[in-house]
């Protein structure tokens, strides 16, 4: 018997969550899903109790949460008493619900588990420095947290924790390429929510070369990669800021260069130029009939629910990392990836394969916790664990991995001067 698990977050990626934790009942043996809006959990339950009915212990019990506000989350995990906590709400919430498990504790000592790191609601701005300084305070509380238990962060970090074991003696570089090839047939949509999709594709690029942080105007670095699935194809990559990079440059020891790629399709580019042109992708408040609003909180409003988009999308994505290094005194390039389908995500989960390419690392993450495979009190990023264990389980619970030889995938990749 493993432990009780608490997901906060009934979004696409919690929905995820929730499935993956349901079909492991030996490991997850109480789930509560918790959210702002307690319909969202219910409708969550009732998929589940209707497609896993002869493999549920117990019925998934659901709450209403404002995560915002610490003492709802403490006085829940005090009645409920998890032994780990899916942080699967928002990027802007991560600081209050790591708050409320050290408060809850010793009462109730709970580990915390996330896939995005904090953001502040006022600056489109992502980092890690916001989360680290909370190493000592979960540590002293017997408490860990592990942060960015995601794909892009996440399983990025472990294929490069699983590189640096196995294929390397150094890493040199590393290029982190994230591919949806995904077709939805709305004008326009966003694969995760909104707000943090484009509040992170429109700010500024930035990657590590040569020890330093160099900077780039928004999409303004880009080439062509044809990536190895047949259904993905060649696509237009283009450089961001993302945030495992901060980690890595920290954990990788010999890395000379780390960057972020993701591809956009030129219909997506367009419609976001003319959102940015108009002022609707702004984060700052403006007046609108005597009220203070927010355009991108008030054009996430008229999106489509990224939720929806499960029976609507077919194709593929492709995300993984291409590494430059040496081996034996001899220089050597691989490709680590993984392909998955958004029907094959929906016929299972009833997700769209970005959900699902999420929350499965997620319970992967908490599932290592609760069988104390990776347990270590304190703060801590996906490549300071063995990798061996999380690579397994990717491949077990419906995301399989490729090491292929890296140099024609390394030759592709753009200059950036």
């Amino acid at each position: 018997m493993s432990g009780k698990v608490l997901i906060i977050g009934a979004g696409g990626v919690g929905g995820v969550v929730a499935h993956k934790c349901a079909q492991l009942p030996e490991v997850f043996t109480e789930i509560c899903l918790a959210s702002r809006t307690k319909s969202k959990c219910d409708r969550i339950a009732a998929q589940i109790a209707e497609s896993l009915a002869d493999k549920l212990n117990n019925p998934i019990q659901t709450e209403q949460l404002d995560a915002d506000k610490v003492p709802e989350t403490v006085a829940l995990i005090r009645r409920f008493k998890p032994d780990v906590l899916i942080n699967v709400a928002l990027p802007y919430q991560d600081l209050a619900i790591m708050d409320a498990c050290l408060e809850a504790a010793p009462e109730v000592k709970v580990d915390y588990l996330d896939t995005a790191n904090y953001e502040p609601r006022d600056e489109a701005r992502f980092s890690y420095e916001y989360q680290w300084p909370y190493h000592d305070r979960f540590k002293e509380a017997g408490c860990m947290a592990l942060l960015g238990s995601g794909f892009d962060p996440g399983v990025t970090n472990v294929f490069c924790a699983y590189a640096q074991k196995h294929l390397f003696d150094e890493i040199h570089t590393i290029d982190i390429i994230d591919a949806n090839a995904g077709d939805h047939g709305l004008p326009f949509a966003t694969n995760f929510n909104p707000e943090i999709n484009i509040r992170e594709i429109t700010a500024k690029g930035r990657y590590w070369q040569q020890g330093q942080w160099k900077e780039t105007e928004p999409l303004s670095v880009h080439g062509t990669f044809d990536f190895p699935e047949p259904a993905v194809g060649a696509r237009e990559i283009y450089l961001l800021y993302h945030e495992e990079m901060e980690s890595l440059v920290k954990h990788i020891p010999g890395l000379q260069r780390i960057r972020f790629w993701m591809t956009f399709s030129e219909s997506y580019l367009t419609h976001l130029r003319v959102l940015q042109n108009v002022g609707m992708t702004g984060i700052k408040p403006v007046e609108f009939q005597g009220k203070q609003i927010v355009p991108l909180e008030f054009l996430k409003t008229l999106l489509p629910d990224p939720g929806s988009l499960g029976p609507l999308t077919k194709g593929k994505t492709c995300i993984g990392c291409v590494f430059d290094g040496v081996k034996d005194g001899e220089p050597k390039q691989s490709y680590i990836y993984n392909v998955c389908d958004h029907e094959a995500c929906y016929q299972e989960v009833q997700s769209q394969a970005i959900s699902y390419t999420t929350g499965v690392p997620a319970m992967i993450g908490a599932k290592l916790m609760l069988t104390d495979v990776w347990k270590q009190p304190g703060v801590w990023n996906m490549e300071q664990f063995d990798p061996d264990p999380f690579m397994d389980d990717l491949k077990h619970y419906g995301l399989p991995w490729k090491v292929v030889d890296g140099k024609r995938y390394h030759g592709q990749l753009p200059d950036v001067l």
